[in-house]
């Protein structure tokens, strides 16, 4: 089984559990297209299910189409259909997206300890006590 997005005009409206073959009797006329994504994705960085934690063997990402696209898809993410790539809609306008992990990223550093918030009007972390 492999989990498919339907994207429609770039935007992920729904994501299902299918075998491969089930796209050659599932008749779908409605606008968009099935494309596969990988639920062990995340920020280009497959995870090994069991552990969650990045696999040892990275290697396994190549060559598999779901794998390559960066990130799981989630409804309401976006399809990127020319870098082939998934990732959520931005969390805050002063974030920017990374292009090679496809994960949105703030101006300022996570800090090294404690809890923290995004402050969007002070452009920094705050920390929950």
């Amino acid at each position: 089984m492999a989990h498919y997005a339907k994207v429609v005009s770039g935007i992920v409206t729904q994501v299902i559990v299918a075998e491969p073959e089930f796209f050659n009797t599932f008749i779908d006329d409605t606008p968009g297209e099935w494309v596969k994504t990988s639920y062990n994705m995340h920020g280009g960085v497959y995870y090994d299910r069991s552990t969650n934690t990045p696999a040892s063997d990275q290697s396994v990402i190549a060559g598999d189409e779901a794998r390559e696209r960066k990130n799981f898809a989630f409804i309401g993410g976006t399809y990127d259909s020319v870098a082939d790539a998934f990732y959520i809609p931005q969390p805050y306008n002063s974030w920017t997206l990374n292009t090679t992990s496809y994960l949105w990223e703030a101006p300022v550093a996570y800090p090294d300890s404690g809890f923290h918030v995004w402050n969007e009007t002070d452009q920094r972390w705050d920390e929950v006590t």
